[in-house]
């Protein structure tokens, strides 16, 4: 099973070697055809705590770090590569 990659915005990095990230999603109304933006709040980790409030970042799925931890954060650089080599590979 791959693991999802999601991009989203740093809203807090108060924590020692985790952030929260808000990633938002717009989905369409079933009955109302109105597109509606829904967010959600992930904890990631980052290990080297270089990440700042209001950042773009990537997450991707990992092994559980704690009871509500289980992202953890990718570099741009690291996410696009990815990405180029699931789109080779296909």
């Amino acid at each position: 099973m791959p693991k999802r990659i999601l991009t989203g915005t740093v809203i807090s990095n108060t924590q020692n070697k985790t952030i929260t990230v808000n990633v938002t999603r717009q989905i369409k109304h079933l009955k109302y055809k109105k597109i509606i933006k829904r967010s959600k709040k992930y904890l990631a980790h980052d290990e080297a705590n270089k990440y700042n409030i209001g950042d773009n970042v990537s997450i991707c799925e990992s092994r559980p770090f704690s009871k509500r931890k289980k992202w953890v954060v990718l570099d741009f650089e690291e996410s696009n590569e990815k990405q180029k080599k699931q789109i080779e590979d296909r």
